[in-house]
């Protein structure tokens, strides 16, 4: 169940990043509060403007909010959310994420992040494969992150193979299957 979780969703940029609006909305039909993080390269992919009306919140994209001084604070989120979803993660936020390198407000929250984190990657096969790539996701791992396998099938590069984000409600049914099993473990 997802009522009344509090999920930060990640975007990165990858031509994924248009399943990012299934998601939200599915999040959003299921009772979680949504706020989402894009990297400016996300926003190639998607305008924030689609994802904030789907999400009822502002989408955050950079450190400060406008000339006045105000600032999106990264702490502030991380310490918000009951869950960090990265999807689509892209082999540079990856990257990034495996070597704790922090030059985006999506990966200063993830390292501020006190919630779980999962990731649903996304790329083309040969960069999926890629023994760069395939470290770095153990890593994560091994950090705690969770990541949701990328999916086989035809890619934007018109590769098939494995390198498919997960599908948005495949997502959905994952986190609520790993709050039910958060809830249980807390009984």
């Amino acid at each position: 169940m997802l009522e009344g979780k509090k999920i930060i969703l990640g975007v990165s940029g990858s031509i994924a990043a248009y399943k990012s609006a299934y998601l939200v909305r599915g999040l959003v039909k299921k009772g979680a509060e949504v706020k989402v993080i894009m990297t400016s390269s996300a926003s190639s992919f998607i305008t924030p403007l689609t994802l904030s009306t789907l999400s009822k919140n502002p989408v955050y994209i950079d450190f400060v909010k406008n000339n006045a001084g105000e600032w999106t604070n990264h702490v502030g989120l991380g310490l918000w959310a009951d869950a960090f979803m990265i999807a689509p993660l892209s082999a540079n936020t990856l990257g990034k994420m495996a070597n704790g390198l922090c030059d985006n407000l999506l990966l200063a929250t993830y390292l501020s992040a006190r919630c779980p984190v999962l990731v649903a990657p996304a790329m083309d096969l040969d960069m999926y494969q890629h023994p760069s790539v395939q470290n770095n996701l153990e890593k994560i791992q091994s950090y705690g992150n969770i990541v949701l396998e990328a999916q086989h099938g035809e890619l934007a590069s018109g590769l098939v193979g494995q390198g498919r984000m997960a599908e948005p409600e495949d997502i959905v049914t994952f986190l609520e299957k790993f709050f039910n099993s958060s809830d249980e473990s807390t009984k």
